[in-house]
């Protein structure tokens, strides 16, 4: 039993990497589709801590001097920050990951 799937393994593992035809489904390894969803999903933060910059903003603007709406627009405006950095930093790693696993090499 052992050897015969050990025989067999290589023809199981060909016929898992010939790409399928004709069926409709897409062609993408599963890198692109991982790299897609992560892109995706640093768009949203990104567009996310803007907005919330821009709310940080406004909330400092009608604070009229009162302390304590300074103080939670600036920490607002620190969160903000810090999202817009950490979704910046996810697509630098993405792409640092992307070319440690040899996706852009074309192997």
């Amino acid at each position: 039993m052992i050897s015969a799937s050990m025989l067999l393994a290589p023809v199981l593992v060909s016929a898992q990497l010939a790409n399928p035809t004709g069926t409709g489904l897409p062609e993408s390894s599963v890198m692109d589709i991982v790299s897609n969803i992560m892109y995706w999903l640093l768009a949203i933060v990104g567009i996310v801590g803007v907005i919330g910059f821009a709310i940080a903003g406004i909330l400092y603007l009608t604070a009229a001097g009162d302390e304590t709406r300074i103080g939670q627009a600036k920490s607002a405006m620190l969160y903000s920050i810090i999202g817009v950095i950490v979704a910046l930093a996810g697509l630098v790693a993405l792409n640092f990951a992307k070319n440690m696993l040899g996706a852009n090499s074309g192997f």
